[in-house]
């Protein structure tokens, strides 16, 4: 297999009128989103070049999964769009992009026509009334190979310009066959989808389910700040299967929707993009007493994910969970400041990956690329990229990987060398304390905490000063109702920093 459409039409020959996706408006069988895609990738390949950019900007929907796919079926390689993306930040990714087409639907045209004029704005409604062109789209597909680009997310840069990540098709590939074997997705499945189609969350929902004839089901965007109807639509839909980021499922924890509720029906549950605090991982595990609970963990230039811990209910975690062990055909290994390997248990590395699972790079960014895919220094006579994470982790005696957070969390204060996450988990552990978040202030020189819960900032700075030296007891201790989160779900640190989060 080297094209992921194969997915799409082995499951959609074995299973034609399986439900493939669930939007808030429609549903859509395996045999129809082939045929959309196909009638969207024919009208499309008049318009594009081989291995081409092709920006959607469409609500989270089966639509739009029939436009990634239609991009695919003409040659191209697709980046979604998030409509709630605000226009300036479009016009960043587009400046790095340069795509000439744009699928939209009619509800967003003269917001694209507006924001793009020199470009072809096609309508997703027309694209799929297009009769498919079996052998052009034949061609296209015969000089296709599975290097080729298959979509690309873009991420924060630190100049201030976006990073385009591009990710082929083998390295998809690589990754969800074992995937989807590990975790036994099967077509019985039910996959709820939290995470953006921007974020790379979602690929390891849209392609476990083209793979295994498992359903697709778009959970609406709304329901995230309404945490009972969220579990009631869990529920009506009887999802089986979570794969979500760390920040939704605590949304839904934080805010009791799990006494309210429970999702009797969902049989896994696999987390991702942050640190998961043991108090609403425990309600989880306590509500779903037969469900797998899975901690992954992996950057988007390594396709999804590299390394995966299955939870053992038996197990004290309150030292921290593990990230766990590597995929299949990754290699996953701590380098130190000398870029020698640490083969030592419990010495503090960067975690770096090896394997087809790799990004080619950024799109547009030779010197970034550069930067960050580098050769192997273990075998400088073998030229073999690693990425370089810019995480830290440690292996335990027993060979897993354990994270120990950012190399820029990794901190000098006072002489001292801190790590912030040591500091999260002891203010974590107090009972009144939900969730917590410790940030540097690097241009005032002081640790600044953060926390939602009961708990009075001055006896929990109290309790901390009796448990942590005084190097680690934060500067300052803020009560907040919520964390700000980034656009991919993860707490946003400098709108933390710059104020105005906390309780009045």
């Amino acid at each position: 297999m080297n094209n992921v459409l194969q997915y799409l039409e082995k499951t959609a020959a074995a299973m034609p009128d399986k439900l493939a996706c669930v939007d808030e408006h429609r549903s859509y069988r395996f045999e129809q989103l082939e045929q959309l895609a196909r009638s969207i990738g024919t009208a499309l390949s008049y318009f594009i070049a081989p291995r081409e950019p092709v920006a959607v900007y469409l609500e989270q929907s089966g639509a739009a999964l029939a436009a990634f796919l239609g991009t695919v079926y003409a040659g191209g390689f697709y980046v979604s769009f998030n409509t709630e993306l605000p226009e300036t930040r479009l016009r960043q990714i587009q400046s790095v992009l340069g795509a000439r087409c744009v699928i939209t639907d009619r509800a967003h045209q003269k917001t694209m026509e507006q924001l793009f004029p020199q470009h072809a704005i096609l309508l997703v409604e027309k694209l799929c009334s297009v009769s498919p062109e079996e052998d052009r789209l034949a061609e296209i597909r015969a000089g296709m190979i599975d290097t080729d680009p298959l979509y690309a997310n873009f991420t924060s840069g630190s100049t201030g310009v976006p990073k385009g990540v591009v990710i082929s098709h083998r390295s998809v590939l690589d990754f969800i066959d074992p995937f989807t074997d590990i975790f036994a997705l099967t077509a019985q499945d039910k996959l709820a989808n939290q995470a953006p189609f921007d974020f790379d969350v979602s690929v390891k929902d849209i392609y476990s389910c083209l793979k295994t004839g498992a359903t697709l089901v778009i959970v609406p965007r709304r329901l995230f700040s309404r945490p009972k109807e969220l579990v009631d639509y869990l529920c009506q839909q009887e999802i089986t299967t979570m794969i979500w980021a760390v920040s939704a499922l605590c949304l839904i924890s934080t805010l009791h929707g799990l006494d309210y509720r429970t999702p009797e029906t969902v049989r896994k549950v696999l987390f991702s993009g942050e640190v998961m605090p043991l108090k609403h991982l425990r309600q989880w595990m306590d509500k779903l007493p037969q469900a797998q609970f899975v901690n992954l963990y992996g950057p988007t230039e390594i396709t999804c994910n590299c390394t995966y811990h299955i939870l053992d209910r038996q197990r004290d975690y309150s030292q921290g969970l593990p990230i766990g062990q590597p995929f299949p055909n990754e290699e996953v290994f701590l380098l130190d400041e000398a870029d020698q390997e640490i083969r030592e248990p419990d010495v503090v590395g960067e975690i770096c990956v090896r394997g087809t699972a790799l990004a080619l790079g950024y799109y547009n960014a030779p010197e970034q690329t550069a930067a960050a895919f580098l050769p192997d220094p273990r075998t400088p006579q073998c030229p073999q990229r690693i990425y370089r994470t810019g995480d830290l982790g440690r292996l335990s005696r027993d060979g897993e990987f354990f994270y120990r957070g950012r190399k820029d969390f990794q901190i000098k204060h006072l002489g001292h060398r801190v790590e912030l996450e040591e500091i999260e988990r002891a203010i974590a552990a107090f009972p009144q304390v939900e969730r917590c978040c410790c940030i540097f202030d690097g241009e005032k020189q002081k640790i600044r905490g953060y926390y939602i819960g009961q708990m009075d900032a001055t006896a929990l700075r109290s309790q901390l000063r009796e448990q942590l030296p005084a190097f680690m007891v934060p500067n300052t201790l803020a009560q907040v109702p919520d964390f700000p989160l980034t656009k991919n779900g993860k707490t946003d640190r400098r709108k933390l920093l710059e104020g105005g989060w906390e309780r009045v």
